[in-house]
């Protein structure tokens, strides 16, 4: 009986050195990770930053998807720009501009689509809206080449 007893403290005291603290700085302060869990594969969203459900939503069908995607988590809002300036780059996206006015907007596009990236700061939280769609017509017919 006294060994089980010894055997539960021992489990319990193990499991509590391995249970991360809630505030613990991230290792690398300058480097944010994307997230393994993607709604949409080729857009990324930093490590630790919760999806808000109740402001999201997504529509996927052949060819097409639509999408509204709210995050928040903790993090410098520098940190998070250059996150997606550097992510969003290896999943083919590119940059059109950056647009800083208090909050930070980063316009990307590709062949048939097009994604606002906006980082709301309050406080330590910020909150990251991904806004995703396909391109205008008009926008398409405008990057063919003229002959």
């Amino acid at each position: 009986m006294r060994y089980i007893f010894l055997l539960m403290i021992i489990f319990t005291l193990i499991g509590c050195a391995a249970v991360p603290k809630k505030d613990a700085p991230l290792t690398n302060p300058s480097m944010l990770e994307p997230a393994a869990m993607l709604k949409f594969a080729d857009v990324p969203y930093p490590t630790g930053f919760k999806l808000l459900p109740q402001g999201s939503y997504v529509f996927e069908s052949t060819g097409v998807r639509v999408g509204l995607l709210k995050y928040q988590g903790k993090a410098n809002v520098d940190q998070v720009v250059n996150f997606y300036k550097e992510q969003m780059q290896m999943y083919n996206w590119n940059l059109l501009n950056v647009i800083e006015y208090g909050e930070r907007l980063l316009n990307f596009d590709r062949e048939l689509e097009s994604c606002i990236v906006s980082l709301s700061p309050k406080g330590n939280n910020i909150t990251v809206t991904i806004s995703i769609g396909p391109k205008s017509q008009i926008a398409r017919k405008a990057e063919k080449p003229v002959k």
